[in-house]
């Protein structure tokens, strides 16, 4: 068996996609874009050619950077199954037809300015009917029941508690009369944020590929995060000043407003206007209204008890971009809930473009900043950026609320990896950049006595 590494390795966070081929088959486990700033976004690429032979596609979660390159697929031609739970199946199909608007509208610009340049017209990475043929492929599966995918290669689906519908996945692989366990962890969430389920590990693997994302540090504790938030909002609403938030539209965007619903309901701030200035987030909150058996024990008690549109009465959902214009003409206090979630796009670029200048502007940044991304150029302190080709100077206050994050700290990495480890894994650190993978490597070497292989892009990796 030999497992090549395609994406999200490296020191690259980015773009997860890995290719499992034995004797018989050969399989996709994720198949995701590359994002940030150009240097990542160049990567995107066919992961592998599908017409020598993809038996399957097997997805851990919905979000970009693990599905985001799949209509590449489907423009090669391949037409075989894609494998994911139910809730991933709907997040996945939401998010590639956004991408796919994307990518066709970010070509037309970039066209009509080749053509005052006189440069050659580019072609978008691809197409809507390519998201809609790919879409067309994807197959349900349960959790924790072993799914036959290809030949000789079943699959476990087990939660991951990163985001609706996120699993870990093991492989087990029988190959030369021998089985094999491996298992690919996905993101993973963390487990004090009252919303999702915590992740249910698996205990046996021969071979773990573990993400790192936040390898080398933990996150500021729930509780702490939610109190800054109030915090930065009350000051904002005193100051009369509008509340930007680059809000990832799946999970994110959900969380915060049932914090918001939770504020008005237990009066820490009196009701002011919030708009969620997101077509996706919008559709993405009506899936996890359809999927309540995956919330935890406390979400479900709290909208038990009153259900959360009654708190959220101040909060309009502007799905058009007229709707969104309108949003400059408000006065504060407000909160503008916008994507995309590193600044790197979406409706938010001209929320901040319009108001980062203002002093009494509150900027709140809520999740990872990949490299190159203006979102990482604004919590690094740049003193000015450049959005829409004008620089805008940076007056705004900045805050970076890191325990909101949807992935596991390094505690939760290794409460994770513990269930795993008595079983002696190898283990491949990935999905995370170089000294977040190299301290957790340190950590696992420390606590379980096993050595971390650091793969680069393209690493073949064989039993």
């Amino acid at each position: 068996m030999k497992i090549k590494v395609v994406g999200a390795a490296g020191g690259e966070v980015t773009g997860s996609a890995y290719v499992v081929e034995t004797k018989q088959a050969r399989v996709l486990v994720d198949c995701g874009l590359f994002q940030g700033g150009r240097k990542s976004e160049s990567l995107n690429r066919p992961p592998t050619r599908p017409n020598t032979k993809l038996d399957a596609v097997l997805l851990t979660h919905g979000h970009l950077d693990h599905t985001g390159r799949l209509p590449l697929l489907a423009q090669l031609g391949w037409k075989g199954p894609v494998y994911a739970t139910q809730a991933t199946m709907e997040m996945t199909s939401l998010i590639l037809r956004d991408s796919a608007r994307i990518q066709a509208g970010d070509a037309i610009r970039t066209n009509r300015r080749n053509a005052r340049m006189g440069k050659p017209e580019v072609e978008p990475l691809y197409t809507p009917e390519d998201a809609e043929a790919i879409i067309k492929c994807l197959r349900e599966v349960p959790y924790q029941k072993a799914v036959s995918v290809a030949p000789g290669i079943r699959a476990i689906w087990s939660e991951s508690g990163h985001m609706l519908g996120s699993a870990s996945i093991q492989l087990l692989v029988q190959e030369d009369g021998k089985e094999k366990r491996v298992v690919f962890s996905g993101d993973i969430g963390p487990r004090s944020i009252p919303m999702l389920r915590n992740f249910e590990p698996f205990h046996e693997a021969d071979m773990v590929f573990l993400e790192s994302t936040y390898g080398n540090r933990d996150h500021t504790p729930f509780r702490e995060t939610v109190d800054e938030f109030v915090a930065a909002v009350k000051n904002a609403v005193k100051g009369k000043g509008k509340i930007i938030v680059p809000t990832f539209a799946i999970g994110r965007a959900q969380l915060l407003t049932s914090l918001l619903a939770w504020m008005f309901r237990t009066k820490k701030v009196k009701p002011f206007p919030i708009f969620l200035d997101s077509p996706m987030a919008i559709e993405a909150t009506n899936i996890y209204v359809r999927h309540r058996e995956l919330f935890d024990d406390a979400l479900l008690k709290f909208i038990k008890d009153r259900p959360l549109r009654e708190d959220l009465k101040s909060m309009q959902m502007t799905a058009t971009a007229e709707q969104s214009k309108k949003i400059n003409d408000v006065p504060g206090p407000c909160l503008i809930l916008a994507g995309a979630g590193m600044c790197n796009g979406g409706r938010v670029l001209h929320h901040l473009k319009a108001n980062l200048w203002k002093p009494e502007t509150q900027l709140l940044i809520v999740g990872f900043q990949g490299h190159g991304s203006l979102g990482r150029r604004l919590v690094d302190g740049q003193s000015s950026v450049i959005i829409h080709g004008e620089r805008v100077m940076v007056k705004a206050r900045i805050h970076t609320l890191g325990g909101f994050s949807a992935h596991a700290g390094q505690k939760e990495l290794l409460a994770w990896f513990s269930v795993i480890a008595p079983s002696k894994p190898r283990v491949v650190l990935t999905h995370g950049e170089d000294p977040q993978r190299r301290e957790l490597a340190k950590q696992i070497q420390k606590r379980f006595g096993l050595k971390s292989t650091l793969p680069k892009m393209g690493d073949v990796i064989e039993f």
